[in-house]
């Protein structure tokens, strides 16, 4: 039986519940792309099925921040996925902030050790800095879910270096992700 992997790609369009935007970039474009590179690295392989929350770049979730965190977490749930997989890039006032990190409701967790192989395989795959996993039980999309779910912060919008390299080579970051989902299942 193939694993059902949930990408929610963070964000919407515009608002309601856009993203960061940094070095002329925005936080919805990125998620979206990279989202879309990971859902077909998964499709390759018969071992996974796969669901996207933004199938189009211009599906829109909600009519507020709240009901798109709902939208998102609601799809998953109805489609009974076994792992969700939230995608965003960071963002600081301090423009050298660099790297990849996670964040699950628990520790321990399989979300946690989930999140701990993606930063891992991110963080070899992008060369960004692993910044390592963190518990955060407040976010929507973690405690809502009726599964294991990672937010993963593929690293800084407002970081030059980081923002081009995921702007530019969103294959990468796709790879690390599914590298660290596979590593998770096969270990």
């Amino acid at each position: 039986m193939a694993t059902k992997i949930y990408i929610d790609q963070g964000h919407n369009p515009e608002n309601p519940n856009a993203g960061a935007e940094g070095n002329g970039l925005q936080e919805q474009n990125i998620t979206y792309r990279i989202g879309q590179e990971l859902a077909a690295l998964l499709r390759a392989n018969p071992d996974f099925e796969v669901r996207l929350s933004r199938p189009t770049p211009t599906t829109a979730l909600g009519t507020s921040n709240s009901t798109s965190l709902q939208a998102r977490v609601n799809d998953a749930n109805a489609w009974g996925a076994d792992y969700f997989i939230s995608l965003h890039t960071n963002a600081s006032s301090i423009p050298e902030a660099s790297g990849v990190e996670a964040f699950a409701y628990s520790q321990p967790s399989r979300a946690f050790s989930l999140g701990e192989d993606i930063v891992q395989s991110l963080s070899e795959a992008t060369g960004l800095r692993d910044r390592g996993m963190k518990v955060r039980p407040g976010l929507y999309v973690l405690r809502r879910t009726n599964m294991p779910a990672v937010l993963v912060e593929m690293g800084f919008i407002s970081n030059p270096g980081d923002a081009a390299l995921m702007n530019n080579s969103p294959e990468l970051f796709a790879r690390g992700i599914y590298n660290g989902i596979v590593e998770y299942l096969g270990g």
